[in-house]
Parts: structure tokens; sequence; C-alpha cells
């Protein structure tokens, strides 16, 4: 850094706040430092930055199910978020939260290899067991997690989102909306189901009998299956995008038409939710803001030294495609 610094004609401070950012510093002189850096090649020396500072710069992930695609997600946005703070991942996998070893074993990893803190994925209940392992002095930031937790914590509007495709299908001319919602032991799946009921109580609509699913197009299509033999079903707000799959399948089995006879909207948005066939209506999850939200949480609180517990809410955004009209025939 002082080759640099002598090469630029700066202080080593300068030099210093240009690596990280730093907003005060000119235009001309951050130039000057930048084609320093090119010119000699420099490189950051990461284990000499943890012992001048005293904090690693290794971020802890704790993740279920991340074969699903908003736990997968959601690491991905925060590893490309880490990224450009300067910072280092490393996830431990979980099948389950759960107070066992290998929930134990996965914390003590992390905190043995350093990281300066932790980001829990936590959609499940059973999350807040696993986070009584991390020892105190070590920042917590969760996500989808529960406010009783108390700890600071960055979460999609599920609820909000619930409400978003309820009052569309609604507003389509639909007399009430049929849910397959996901496992009840998630937070989203609650918070998107008292969505639902809260659209339908404020338009006066009864509530149909509620379906569940796993998260899977397999559990779709066995719902969709039975949905598809009640004929007054012309509105389908499904848990996920991938359940909305299966419904589809079995709804075009049994020869109910969408959008003609029924209307389905999905959640999450996947890839591939433009190119199902119509294409999906859906609500979309912004993850890249909740993985810069969740390390804005985190850098705060290793900034200061203090534990936190606030919240940040990501709004959920509807985007609408092929698989919502008005129904051709209104149930009597």
């Amino acid at each position: 850094m002082s080759d640099v610094a002598a090469r630029a004609g700066v202080s080593h401070q300068t030099v210093s706040r240009v690596l990280n950012g730093h907003p005060h510093v000119s235009a001309t002189t951050r130039t000057r430092v930048l084609a320093a850096i090119a010119e000699l090649g420099y490189r950051r020396n990461l284990s000499a930055r943890v012992l001048a500072t005293g904090r690693s710069n290794v971020v802890g992930v704790v993740a279920q199910n991340t074969t699903l695609y908003g736990p997968s997600s959601m690491v991905q946005a925060i590893g490309e978020a880490a990224l450009s703070a300067d910072l280092s991942l490393t996830v431990g996998h979980v099948a389950g939260y759960d107070a066992t070893a290998a929930s134990r074993r996965i914390v003590e990893r992390l905190v043995q290899q350093g990281a300066a803190g932790l980001v829990f994925i936590a959609p499940v209940d059973a999350a807040g067991e696993a986070m009584r392992l991390v020892p105190d002095g070590v920042p917590i930031v969760t996500v989808d997690g529960l406010p009783e937790w108390q700890c600071a914590n960055v979460s999609v509007d599920q609820y909000t989102g619930g409400l978003l495709a309820t009052r569309h299908l609604l507003a389509a001319g639909h007399r009430t909306v049929w849910h397959v919602a996901g496992p009840e032991q998630w937070h989203g799946s609650r918070a998107r189901e008292d969505g639902w009921r809260a659209a339908l109580a404020e338009a006066g609509a009864i509530a149909p009998p509620m379906a569940r699913a796993g998260w899977s197009a397999a559990s779709g299509y066995q719902c969709g299956r039975m949905l598809a033999r009640i004929p007054d079903c012309t509105a389908i707000f499904a848990a996920n995008d991938h359940v909305a799959l299966g419904i589809m399948r079995a709804l075009a089995e049994q020869g109910r038409r969408i959008p003609d006879d029924v209307s389905i909207i999905g959640f999450d948005d996947v890839p591939e939710a433009g190119y199902f066939h119509p294409a999906l209506t859906t609500i979309r999850q912004e993850f890249a803001d909740i993985g810069r939200q969740a390390l804005r949480l985190l850098l705060d609180q290793l900034a200061t030294g203090v534990k936190s517990a606030e919240s940040a809410l990501v709004e959920p955004v509807l985007i609408s495609r092929d698989t919502v009209k008005t129904p051709e025939r209104i149930p009597a």
C-alpha cells in the first residue's frame, strides 16, 4: 500500500480511503490512486487486513433447503452483495433447521472460521432454535425471520404479496379465489394465506376451503386434480410458481382452459415463469434487494459493535402476464 501511495503521490490513508470506497476523495485523486494500483498490480493482503482491523472479512450464511428457488436465490443475492462490499461468503447448508448436532456443527464451524457475522435464511419456525447456538458478540441478521426473535431481519412483505394476488384476481371479475398454500411451518406461507383471507374479507367474498401443497410442481399437480373437478373454481392463487405449474398441468388434463375457464397466479417469478404456456402472472420477490439489505444490517452492527433489532421490509411486485382474465362463465 505504501508503494501505491508513493507512486500516486498521496498518503497511505488516502489509498485506504480509495480502496474502501470512501466518498470524501476527489475524483482526480481517486483516478491517480487507481492508476497506481493498476500499474503496480497491487492486491490487498486480506490476512493483514484482519490483523490490522481485528475483524474478519468473512460472512457466514446458514441456509435451509437451497434446492428451492427462494432460499437459493437469497444465498445468491447475499453473495453478490458481499462481493460488492469486498467480503467473502461461507455457506452452511442444512436440510432442516433443528437443534440437532448437525445445526450445531454448522454454526460452530462458521464461528471457528472467524466469520464476522452470520446471516440466517430463516423461513421456518425451527430456525429460532439454531440461532440460539450462536455465541454472544457475533452479529446476526435473519432473512424471513420472526419479530419475536428480536434481531435484525429483512423480509419480503409476504402478506402484501397475498393481498396483491387475490385483489388482482377479484378485480378481473372472479367472485372468489381458491388458495393452494405452502407448508404451514413456513412463515411466508402463513403470511400469504393471511393476505389472501384479508383481500377476500375486504371484498365481501367467501373464502373457499384451502388446499395445502409442498413447494413442488408434483404437489401442485395433486391439488390441481382436485380443483379441476370443482366447476365453481375459476381463480387460483398458488403458493409459488412451481406449484402453479403443477396445477396448470392438472387443469389442462381435465380440459379446463387457462385463462378462459380458470385464472391462476403464482409467487416468486422464477426465470421460467414467462415461458410457461400460457405465461404465468405472478408475484415477484426482489431477491437482489434482500441481499443488499441483509448485508447493510450486518455491516451496521459490525461498524457500531451493537446488536440491532432493525427490520427491513421489501415490497413484492405483481407481474402481469397471460394467466388472468375475466371468467367466461360466472358461477351462480
